[in-house]
């Protein structure tokens, strides 16, 4: 038998045993308590817990160590963990003994009394933390989940980047997160050899399978409400091991957020590395601040950790995804217990149905509807990590039901693919536990300023209609922008097609050439072409949906004339981070309409010169005609610069992009 031979068989032997592991009934959970750890373990998996961090040091299935120990820190982990806390306890919370072998759960807490958990330095969070594990005889993987406490008698603080992670062994090779991202990965030598590019997390492969391309990790990032199940799988083992989060609640940003999900380590060794972030830091990420004397507890999870196998990767990420949708239909949790973690009976279902009652007849697509924390209605939903969001996608005739709601106070909000803005309820919604709430129907009517001139795009909080939007996670499509489109970019309305005549991100064309070099480019204007047939009277309105933001202005001119400016802009690190959505913000810039004239008109659109990564993404842009006059122009139009190759001297990455 030869090598290749003998290793087939061998990878189908394996494959063929798991199979019959898997098919034995299972036996009882046991727990053990070690020196330093605790030893969880199943017919399926064995599990090691650390019993002063919390980190999930090993996990064993079918004979293979899931975890990885090559670069960072190891294994799996909670951000935050408890060992720098001033009390620190760890115990047994689900004794199997006491359930017939039905189920185990060890805890590690930490109890800062009123000091930061972190012992290296003088700040840090300042809040308790406990971090639980559990398994049960059924379990083809672990739960684990953290319970967050800041006592009323605690200081001010915050609670930064925080998630939970894995650094997995190196024999996982596929990565599957969406159906964007289902594919093989370099090997951690490739990514060891490769060139670094214009930052550190990007570097184009000199070896293997993939040599020439560049790999960064922030092309796997992905929607975290349409992709509940993600992870890695290997095809020579035909194991896989996924995040699955049952339930989006306990996550920072409703449904619209995209978050880093899963890649190479950017370290030596590129380990595969899994992550799920509740507190989201990337693009526009999100906040959670606590004030001195505020009460405030959050439940994170329970998240499964998930193995199975498979004679593919693709039936692997099937199962995992089946897998995310039973664990939906079981949130929330029965043996959670002893925390702010209602079940069933201290929950309830809001329901209602919401039409769209628009000027301009709309056949929206995809509608989202929300319950969100009172008074987020002005979109800062998008970066809060502090509160429970309830989300779902409305039937097409706008129904919805909302399951498994808090008590609490919520704000209605809704968004459709096809319409600009969103719905806000503006009033609060009062849950009470076991009491459903009919809202009955509610009208949305989108805001409009007056007659519609012209649009371009679809309403949607993201550029994946236009030109490259499709193909968005591939570094350096900034660069892409300067060989499409050398002379920058010329749309006539009624005759140019957005899907491919409008590039998906505006940025500094790199062509133009910058006396600063390297990632650098001078400025960018597009000229939108379009006919007014009689007199425009009043005041015009350009309306702007911006997805992604870097820029820190883009200067509106009309038949040559400074119109405005969209600034004040927040950056939201999409672009650089090859996104495609990032926080979602409106940009109006109203001026007046006797700079329109009959016939043919020129409305330009201006990005300054600076780092080629420092532009905007647009999601939809309108204008409309006010002939009351009632809606102001703009205060002062800022006069546009002349056109520069220069760096933006107000720019931060002139240099190098964050």
């Amino acid at each position: 038998m030869s090598l290749s031979a003998a290793a087939k068989y061998s990878s189908v032997a394996l494959f063929c045993l798991t199979a019959l592991a898997n098919a034995q009934s299972p036996g009882p959970v046991s727990v053990k308590k070690g020196m330093n750890t605790y030893t969880l373990q199943n017919a399926y998996v064995t599990a090691e817990v650390d019993r002063a961090t919390g980190d999930l040091k090993s996990l064993k299935y079918s004979g293979v160590e899931m975890m990885g120990f090559g670069s960072g820190h190891h294994a799996g982990y909670w951000e935050q963990n408890p060992s720098g806390a001033a009390q620190l306890t760890d115990g047994v919370s689900i004794d199997p003994a006491t359930n017939n072998g039905a189920r185990a759960e060890v805890y590690v807490k930490g109890v800062a009394q009123g000091r930061s958990l972190s012992r290296t330095s003088s700040g840090g969070m300042i809040c308790d933390l406990e971090i639980r594990y559990t398994l049960g005889k059924d379990d083809r993987g672990i739960y684990t989940y953290a319970i967050f406490k800041h006592p009323a008698s605690y200081p001010e603080t915050q609670i930064g980047e925080s998630r939970f992670g894995a650094k997995l062994t190196n024999v996982l090779d596929w990565l599957s997160t969406s159906s964007n991202n289902n594919l093989l990965m370099p090997t951690g030598y490739d990514w060891d050899h490769g060139q670094q590019m214009n930052m550190k997390e990007a570097r184009r492969l000199t070896t293997g399978a993939f040599a020439g391309k560049v790999e960064h990790k922030y092309d796997y990032s992905d929607n975290q409400f349409d992709n509940p199940a993600f992870g890695w799988s290997s095809t020579k083992r035909h194991v896989g091991i996924y995040f699955v989060n049952p339930s989006q609640e306990f996550l920072s940003g409703g449904p619209t957020k995209y978050e880093l999900t899963a890649h190479l380590d950017d370290g030596a060794g590129g380990d595969p590395t899994l992550l799920d972030y509740w507190r989201s830091t990337h693009y526009g990420g999100s906040t959670l601040h606590l004030a001195a004397g505020e009460e405030w507890n959050k439940v994170v999870g329970p998240i499964l950790v998930y193995v199975n196998s498979a004679a593919t990767p693709q039936a692997m990420y099937a199962d995992a995804k089946r897998e995310a949708a039973r664990e939906a239909a079981m949130w929330p949790f029965d043996w959670v217990k002893g925390v702010d973690y209602p079940h069933d009976d201290g929950r309830t279902t809001v329901t209602g149905k919401l039409t769209i009652q628009d000027e301009k007849p709309v056949a929206p697509g995809r509608m989202l509807v929300g319950l969100i924390p009172p008074g987020e209605g002005d979109g800062s939903w998008q970066t809060d990590a502090k509160h429970y969001q309830f989300w779902v996608k409305a039937s097409p005739d706008g129904t919805f039901s909302i399951p498994n709601v808090r008590p609490g106070s919520y704000e209605v909000y809704a968004l459709a693919d096809g319409v600009f803005g969103g719905y806000s309820s503006g009033e609060k919604v009062e849950v009470t536990a076991g009491k459903p709430v009919a809202l009955g129907e509610l009208a949305w009517k989108p805001v409009r300023y007056g007659k519609q001139l012209w649009e371009i795009g679809v309403p949607n909080r993201n550029g994946s209609e236009f030109l490259g939007g499709d193909q968005y996670n591939r570094w350096g499509n900034y660069l892409l922008y300067a060989k499409l489109f050398p002379n920058d970019l010329t749309y006539t309305v009624g005759k140019s097609d957005y899907r491919r005549d409008w590039y998906y991100e505006q940025v500094p064309n790199s062509s133009h050439g910058s006396p600063a070099g390297g990632f650098n480019g001078g400025d960018t204007t597009w000229t939108i072409r379009f006919n007014v047939a009689e007199p425009a009277k009043g005041v015009a309105i350009l309306r702007t949906g911006l997805a992604g933001v870097a820029a820190r202005h883009v200067f509106v001119l009309v038949n040559g004339k400074p119109a405005g400016d969209l600034a004040p802009l927040t950056y939201n690190a999409t672009i650089n981070r090859d996104g495609i959505q990032g926080t979602w913000t409106e940009h109006d810039v109203s001026f007046p309409a006797s700079l329109l004239k009959v016939g043919d008109n020129e409305l330009a659109l201006r990005v300054p010169s600076g780092n080629v990564t420092s532009g905007v993404i647009y999601d939809y842009l309108r204008l409309e005609l006010d002939e009351t006059g009632k809606h102001a122009p703009s205060a002062s139009p800022t006069a546009a610069p002349a056109p520069s190759s220069e760096p933006d001297a107000s720019d931060p990455d002139a240099k190098e992009p964050r």
